[in-house]
C-alpha cells in the first residue's frame, strides 16, 4: 500500500530525525486527498511560492500580457539634433538584455538622431523605490537570486535574471592571476582581482564577493590551473543604473552623443513617444520564471499586479492583489503567511494541502496549459525543459515546481505512477540540517508514490 510504504519512509529514514514534513497527495481528476501527513500545518514554502505567484499573475495580467519599455522626449529633432531630454521608462520588463539596448540605439539612429541637447534620463518610477522585499536575509542581497527591483532593469542574458551580472573566472599560468570577464562587458563594475591559479588540484575555493553599497565585486582566493570555468550570477547596486549606463553605451556605439548627463529621473508630463518595446507575453516569460525558478520575475510580478489593479507598483499592494486572487482561486488565505512572491522570506508559511489544492483547481482555467507547460519536468536533459529538475527523478513522469533555502526545501507538482493513475503531490520538508538532503528525500518519496500509486 502507498501510504504504509510512505509513512514507513518518514518515520524512519534518518535524514528526517528532528525536521518537519508535510506532504498532500491528490486525485489529479477529482482532487480527492489520497495521502496526507501534517497537510494542515504551515510550512515554509522556499520556491514553492511560485506557484502562487504564476496563478495569480495569469489571472490577473492575463497570458498576453506584455512589458512595455518606451523612449520618450519632451524637446523637439531637428536637423539631427534633439533639443531636450532623452527619457527612457521602464516599466518592469525583466527581458532588456544589452542587445535590446542596442537595438533602441539602432532604431533612434535610423531617425537621423546623432546628437541630444540635454540629458539621457532614466525613469523608474513605475515601481515605488523599495528595492529589496522586507525580508530578505541580507546576506543574499549580493547575489542573483536576491537583486535589487526596478521598474528600469536589465539581465545578462536569457534567463533573465533581473539586475544582475555574469562573471566568468578561468585560470591563469601558476601563481597568476585568472582571467575575469563580464557580461555583459561594462565598467558599471569594478572588479578587485586578488585570487591566485596554482598547479595542485584543489576543490575550488574562489571566492567572488560584491561590497555592501557599491558596484565592486572582489574575487580571492585560489583556482587550480586545470579548474573549467567558475560562472558567478552576482546582483548589482541600483538597477535602474546599471540599465540606464548600458542604455547610453548602446548610444555612444551609435554614433549618439549628448552633452547633459546621464542621470535617474522622471519623464515630463508633457513627453511625445518616439519608440516602444514591449516584452514576450507573460506566457512565455513563465518559461524561463519556473522553469529557472527566477526572483527577480516574482517580485516584478508582484508589484506589476499592484500596478495594474491599485496604481501602486508595490510589494504591499502586490501581495494584497494576490491575496484576493488566491482566494478566488480556491485557497484558504486565513492559514496562509505571504511576504514576498518569490519564496526567499522565512516568514512564508503555507499548508502542503493548501498547495495541491491550488494545483488542482487550476486546471479548469483557460491559462492552465501555460501554468503547465512552465514548470521543471523531471530527467528532461534540454534545460530549457527541466530547469531544476533537469538532472532528477529520471524515468519518472513528474513535472513540478522546486524550492530551496536554508533549511528547507519543497517540490509540488504533478505526476504519472508506475500504473498510469495521475496525481497532484507536495512535499514541504522544514528544519532540515542540509537542504540539499531534502533533494534526495523528495526524490525517494516521488519514487515510493510512482512504484505504489
Amino acid at each position: 500500500m502507498m501510504k504504509d510504504k510512505i509513512m514507513e519512509y518518514i518515520t524512519t529514514d534518518v535524514k528526517l530525525q528532528g525536521g518537519l514534513i508535510g506532504v498532500s497527495i491528490r486525485s489529479k481528476s477529482t482532487g480527492k486527498v489520497l495521502f496526507e501527513h501534517q497537510d494542515d500545518i504551515r510550512m515554509h514554502p522556499a520556491s514553492n511560492m511560485k506557484l502562487l505567484t504564476s496563478a495569480a499573475a495569469l489571472s490577473v495580467l492575463g497570458e498576453n500580457y506584455t512589458f512595455q519599455t518606451d523612449i520618450r522626449t519632451a524637446g523637439n529633432i531637428d536637423d539631427n539634433t534633439l533639443h531636450g531630454d532623452l527619457y527612457i521608462i521602464g516599466k518592469g520588463d525583466p527581458t532588456l538584455l544589452p542587445e535590446v539596448f542596442d537595438t533602441l540605439a539602432q532604431a533612434l539612429r535610423k531617425r537621423g538622431l546623432t546628437k541630444i541637447e540635454g540629458n539621457v534620463v532614466g525613469d523608474d518610477s513605475w515601481y515605488d523605490d523599495t528595492r529589496l522585499s522586507p525580508d530578505l536575509v541580507w546576506t543574499d542581497e549580493q547575489y542573483y537570486y536576491g537583486a535589487q527591483v526596478s521598474a528600469l532593469t536589465a539581465s545578462p542574458n536569457e534567463d533573465y535574471d533581473t539586475g544582475s551580472i555574469i562573471i566568468e573566472a578561468s585560470a591563469s599560468r601558476p601563481l597568476e592571476k585568472p582571467t575575469i570577464a563580464l557580461f555583459p562587458s561594462t565598467d558599471y563594475i569594478t572588479i578587485l582581482n586578488n585570487a591566485i591559479t596554482v598547479t595542485e588540484k584543489i576543490e575550488d575555493e574562489l571566492i567572488i564577493e560584491r561590497k555592501h553599497a557599491s558596484n565592486v565585486i572582489e574575487i580571492k582566493g585560489k583556482i587550480s590551473i586545470d579548474s573549467e570555468k567558475i560562472k558567478e550570477f552576482m546582483a548589482v547596486w541600483e538597477p535602474t543604473t546599471y540599465a540606464l549606463h548600458l542604455f547610453a553605451a548602446s548610444l555612444e556605439r551609435e554614433g549618439i552623443t549628448w552633452n547633459g548627463k546621464v542621470k535617474v529621473g522622471k519623464a515630463k508630463e508633457n513627453s511625445q513617444l518616439l519608440l516602444s518595446r514591449k516584452s514576450i507575453p507573460l506566457s512565455e516569460l513563465l518559461v524561463p520564471f519556473m522553469k529557472f525558478s527566477n526572483n527577480g520575475h516574482a517580485e516584478i510580478l508582484v508589484k506589476e499586479m499592484g500596478k495594474v489593479v491599485y496604481g501602486e507598483g508595490s510589494w504591499e499592494k502586490g501581495l494584497e492583489v494576490m491575496k484576493g486572487e488566491l482566494a478566488n482561486l480556491g485557497m484558504n488565505m486565513d492559514t496562509i503567511v505571504m511576504k514576498d512572491g518569490s519564496g526567499i522570506s522565512h516568514s512564508n508559511a503555507i499548508p502542503a494541502n493548501e498547495i495541491t489544492k491550488l494545483l488542482h483547481d487550476v486546471q479548469s482555467k483557460s491559462w492552465f496549459h501555460s501554468y503547465l507547460k512552465a514548470l521543471p519536468v523531471a530527467g528532461e536533459e534540454e534545460r530549457i525543459m527541466g530547469g531544476t529538475l533537469q538532472d532528477r527523478m529520471k524515468g519518472i513522469k513528474v513535472s513540478a515546481k522546486t524550492g530551496t533555502i536554508e533549511g528547507v526545501s519543497t517540490l509540488s507538482g504533478y505526476m504519472e505512477t508506475k500504473k498510469g493513475s495521475e496525481f497532484i503531490f507536495s512535499i514541504m520538508l522544514n528544519h532540515l540540517l542540509d537542504e540539499e538532503e531534502g533533494k534526495t528525500i523528495e526524490n525517494e518519496l516521488v519514487e515510493i508514490i510512482a512504484n505504489e500509486g
